[in-house]
């Protein structure tokens, strides 16, 4: 799997809707290789969007479509300022990755000085995890660059979530999200209270 991740400050949410609305409707079908995506706006403005793809060069194709080029020429027009662009070709996915049914999602941005350590913990923990955090549908964890990551969690509902955050953690699972804690740095969290949830049309 291949994650591009979209990010910027926007200035007009109605345009952005319209154009995402119009993006599955209209280019999705020919986009060989899409996987879906997850997207939302923070409380401060930010958008931020992670496009799931077979490959990197699935994505590619999907940029150079002259019909992409358009369509993104429209919506970068919703922005107020620079969209950067994060390409992950390492995506790890646990269990079973993201979720359609999840009514929140809280995103990580940070770097590590180990992201195969990284991996490790969260498949070892993940084994575990949701008999203690029920609310966690899955995740993807993705890294970029030398050292960058992103990493998604899909919650059933926000509500849940903040409930289970003051849950006591067992012992070895404590020891597991200590460590991966460890290796993170310069972290930033984004909540997408009102997750967009996107799969391919069958």
């Amino acid at each position: 799997m291949f994650i591009q991740v979209i990010q910027g400050k926007v200035s007009d949410v109605d345009g952005l809707r319209r154009c995402m609305d119009r993006w599955t409707e209209e280019l999705q079908p020919g986009a060989v290789g899409y996987l879906g995506t997850t997207w939302g706006l923070c409380d401060d403005g930010t958008c931020i969007a992670l496009a799931r793809f077979e490959s990197a060069d699935a994505a590619r194709r999907n940029s150079a479509r002259p019909e992409q080029s358009a369509w993104w020429a429209e919506t970068e027009r919703c922005f107020d300022g620079p969209v950067t662009f994060m390409d992950c070709s390492e995506v790890t996915q646990w269990m079973g990755g993201g979720s359609d049914q999840a009514g929140f999602v809280q995103i990580m941005e940070g770097h590590t000085r180990d992201a195969g350590r990284m991996r490790e913990l969260e498949t070892q923990a993940s084994d575990r995890l949701h008999e203690v955090r029920p609310e966690i549908l899955g995740g993807t964890l993705a890294t970029y660059g030398s050292d960058g990551f992103v990493e998604a969690v899909y919650f059933s509902s926000e509500a849940e979530a903040r409930a289970h955050e003051k849950m006591e953690i067992p012992d070895d699972l404590r020891s597991l999200f200590e460590e991966e804690n460890q290796l993170m740095r310069e972290v930033t969290y984004f909540d997408l209270h009102e997750p967009m949830l996107v799969s391919p049309r069958r």
